[in-house]
């Protein structure tokens, strides 16, 4: 019997209707909400990119203003069903994050202005497949640079003084997601947007696809306790993410923010029902300067390794 059973069946609220309505209300609501805050999360993608398109809205505006939707919603989930409690940010983290969140933003707009000149000369006028085509092509490529670039993060030891900054915290929330070195955002985020734009895809198409990308990224990165099931099979998850971030490096695989289908082809998928990491962080935390210490992370990659522990996770 667990806690909540305990309070229904007299524990905490004996003899009391109201008491034990007020629980099985707070059960129904919690088990609603973690059935349905994925399905809408990606309903509103949908919504967003198919309106955009239709009705010409300014895609330049319509990016920025779903991130801040995105990080709203997640974060009242984060505190209506919470995966852990602890993983909070504190005060002091919140100013952390919000410092590495602009330059996670800053990193980004720079890598797609050095980009921007390349898509508009070499995506074509009228693309050749329709958007109903294009779109999963895109998906499909900018997934698979994505999966590489973040591989390489790990297993490259001068990629990893770079990359090995987000995974200091020993939490993972929506908050800390945009923990970074902002050369790892401006040359990951360079390599992917590159790779779309060589091969010509629209305007249209990469926009669509980056709603998607911004959607998933943050949701798997939420303290919230949602289940996809065999889901995760296809599309990646925060349970799997959260392994990605274990400091047991057996199961720390899981490359795909988006789709989960390169760490099954590739096999870094570690994910099977029920399994959690023991701790999150950095296996050797002396490796890299804590995430407070914002100035001494961003110089990080250009000091001497003062361990051996300090390469690749």
């Amino acid at each position: 019997m667990d806690e909540y059973e305990q309070q229904i069946d007299g524990g905490a609220y004996p003899g009391t209707n109201s008491g034990r309505r007020g629980i099985l209300s707070e059960l129904t609501w919690g088990a609603v909400l973690r059935r349905i805050s994925y399905p809408l999360l990606l309903g509103a993608t949908v919504v967003v990119g198919g309106a955009s398109l239709l009705l010409r809205w300014d895609l330049t505006r319509v990016s920025p203003l779903f991130l801040i939707g995105t990080l709203l919603y997640l974060g009242v989930l984060e505190k209506l069903i919470p995966h852990q409690r602890d993983w909070h940010p504190s005060r002091a983290e919140w100013r952390w994050y919000t410092v590495y969140f602009l330059l996670t933003m800053a990193g980004s707009a720079l890598a797609q202005l050095l980009v921007t000149t390349a898509v508009g000369e070499l995506s074509p006028a009228r693309p050749a497949l329709g958007l109903w085509a294009e779109i999963p092509l895109a998906l499909v490529t900018g997934s698979l640079a994505s999966y590489f670039v973040h591989r390489l993060g790990h297993t490259n030891a001068l990629l990893w003084r770079l990359h090995g900054v987000h995974h200091v915290p020993q939490k993972v929330n929506v908050a800390n997601n945009g923990v970074n070195h902002v050369l790892d955002i401006l040359l990951s985020q360079g390599v992917i947007q590159l790779a779309l734009a060589l091969i010509g895809f629209s305007r249209e198409s990469v926009f669509v696809v980056g709603l998607f990308v911004t959607a998933q990224g943050y949701f798997v990165h939420a303290n919230i306790d949602v289940r996809i099931g065999r889901l995760n099979h296809v599309l990646a998850s925060p349970e799997q993410h959260r392994l990605h971030h274990s400091t047991d490096l057996s199961e720390a695989g899981h490359y795909g923010s988006d789709l989960s289908c390169w760490d099954h082809l590739f096999g870094s998928f570690t994910w099977r029902p029920g399994r959690e990491p023991a701790a999150v962080g950095l296996g050797d935390p002396a490796s890299f300067p804590a995430t407070g210490e914002i100035l001494a992370s961003l110089l990080h990659p250009w000091r001497r390794a003062k361990k051996p522990g300090s390469g690749p996770a």
